[in-house]
């Protein structure tokens, strides 16, 4: 609809209705999600063992359905959000060895669970692998191709890596996902199966997304979920420091601007007051 293109809000989000899972089950994922954010390596056994002890009577069958619905899996074997679907193409892991030493020489994109008060949705990032800084973000209600794609054209609009680094779930082997990154004449990077440490940064940046904003919240639905993350990325993009960036921002270091020049103060204020661009 033009509506939702002018206002840049996915026809998903636009028709979301909750997802059909009890308020138990619902519950029961939250507590999941926080397990699986803290323990990404606990499969279903530990993690009905754990919810035992949380004093939740489940069993394992149940834990296993859940963290399917959720696309969650221990990290060997690798995630279910990042099952290959059938015939696409698989390419290689370039950046073993690789010393990143300036910004937009590698990408790398992946997807995570956002639960909200009824639901949950899935929410995508394309981060600079050099500075940290998150170039783009979506959400989306499926597992489908293009929120993932539509982030990737916003993320260009700042500028082309040399290498786009991604898991293999089916969303970025696809063929309209690796033919954009072909067309710019970008080099195309996988983790291997099972190796989630491959694409270390952005784990990282989903833990700290988790405990910094969104366990702080109650996302009442997508509307919500969008407003709250569109003034969280902002916030870590050009006011949180990291400590392994020697305490720069993602942004001082992606601009290569120091933080208290008037040019990177109209660059944050430039990003913040786009309130509808939630892709930065």
């Amino acid at each position: 609809m033009r509506q939702c293109k002018l206002i840049g809000l996915a026809r998903s989000s636009l028709y979301y209705t909750p997802t059909g899972e009890n308020d138990e089950n619902l519950e029961l994922m939250r507590r999941i999600d926080e397990l699986y954010t803290r323990t990404p390596f606990y499969g279903s056994r530990r993690m009905m063992l754990e919810l035992r002890d949380q004093g939740w009577p489940i069993n394992r069958k149940r834990v296993q359905r859940l963290m399917r619905r959720m696309g969650l899996e221990a990290i060997h074997p690798k995630r279910r959000l990042s099952k290959p679907a059938p015939g696409h193409r698989i390419y290689p892991y370039l950046l073993r060895g690789v010393k990143i030493d300036r910004a937009n020489q590698v990408w790398s994109a992946d997807i995570t669970y956002v639960r909200l008060r009824g639901g949950f949705v899935y929410l995508v990032a394309i981060l600079d692998w050099y500075s940290r800084y998150v170039l783009a973000w979506e959400v989306s209600t499926t597992l489908d191709t293009s929120f993932c794609l539509s982030a990737l054209e916003w993320a260009l609009k700042k500028g082309k890596p040399e290498i786009f680094n991604s898991d293999q779930g089916a969303q970025f082997t696809s063929t309209d996902f690796t033919g954009r990154l072909a067309d710019e004449g970008i080099q195309i990077s996988m983790d291997g199966r099972g190796r989630a440490l491959d694409n270390v940064f952005v784990e990282r940046l989903w833990r700290t997304v988790k405990w910094e904003e969104i366990y702080l919240k109650d996302y009442t639905g997508v509307p919500d979920a969008i407003d709250n993350l569109g003034r969280y990325f902002p916030f870590y993009n050009f006011e949180r420091p990291h400590q392994s960036l020697n305490n720069q921002t993602p942004a001082a270091v992606y601009f290569g601007i120091p933080k208290k020049t008037v040019r990177y103060q109209k660059l944050a204020m430039l990003q913040v007051g786009h309130a509808t661009d939630r892709r930065l």
